[in-house]
């Protein structure tokens, strides 16, 4: 079996991958923490004969991580950030602090994809540019629908935006303070991803294939104005691409890809970007 873990730095997420068959045997995610439990926090090792591992956590959880599991595991691959990967070069002026799992999702989409915009929807929003031919422009930052509620400080923060509700619902005027918050946290954060996207195309002259990863991803996904994929596996995805140990993996097939829809029109994004404008 293999172990793939993404460690984020409030939440970290695993999976164990059959070797043979290349399929995803279980699941799950645990708060991130620097003393892990085998069996419990993470899957027994005993069945595990290598780990990857993408980390955004304190540097003192990624050591004590790795220690445990060299200890009782074979072979452990730790991806980083670094100037140029997999066709692709790093947009960064300092490569190494480029976040490693925007990097893995870039990776993972250019993969997939080619020119792509990846739009990591977590903690944090963070939408990266990369152009056919591999140049990574770099992104952008800004905060998730959770770090928005939470900075209102209403005792909303619990009261989480259903993620089957309808984008036209999201949008509308909220009838209660917690609509009121949840409607507009919303509406910022998919109008920032609208707007960057199509800024970014224009700019650039190209229309890029929309990916969307991450815990938020499928409620954002409903107010996204262009065709795009939702892929929840994308992060896994960049660490199968870097590390490719199964015969799938090494004939280039990522798990739980999903099929990209064809952008719209270039000539469409900088018309809708102009009308937008004129508002």
């Amino acid at each position: 079996m293999i172990l793939d873990l993404d460690i984020g730095n409030t939440l970290s997420k695993w999976r164990l991958k059959d070797t043979a068959s290349s399929e995803i045997r279980s699941r799950g995610a645990v708060w991130t923490r620097e003393e892990w439990r085998p069996g419990s926090d993470i899957p027994d090792l005993d069945v595990v004969e290598a780990v990857r591992i993408s980390s955004v956590a304190r540097q003192t959880v990624l050591r004590e991580t790795v220690g445990l599991l060299r200890r009782q595991v074979g072979a452990v691959y730790v991806a980083r950030s670094t100037a140029e990967a997999l066709g692709v070069t790093n947009g960064y002026e300092e490569p190494s602090r480029l976040g490693v799992d925007r990097w893995m999702g870039a990776l993972a989409s250019y993969q997939l994809a080619g020119g792509c915009c990846s739009v990591d929807c977590g903690s944090a929003i963070t939408i990266d540019f990369v152009l056919p031919g591999g140049r990574h422009l770099g992104g952008y930052i800004l905060p998730g629908l959770r770090l928005m509620k939470e900075s209102l400080q209403l005792g909303t923060r619990n009261v989480a935006i259903d993620p089957d509700s309808e984008a036209d619902e999201l949008l509308a005027p909220g009838k209660n303070t917690v609509e009121a918050v949840n409607h507009g946290i919303y509406m910022a954060a998919v109008s920032a991803v609208n707007r960057i996207y199509s800024e970014v195309c224009d700019r650039e002259g190209v229309a890029l294939p929309l990916l969307l990863t991450g815990g938020d991803a499928r409620v954002v996904s409903r107010g996204i104005r262009v065709p795009h994929a939702v892929w929840p596996d994308m992060v896994y995805g960049g660490l199968e691409a870097c590390f490719p140990l199964t015969a799938a993996e090494r004939a280039g097939r990522m798990s739980g890809a999903p099929r990209v829809p064809a952008p719209v029109a270039l000539e469409k994004i900088r018309a809708g970007l102009a009308f937008s404008m004129m508002l």
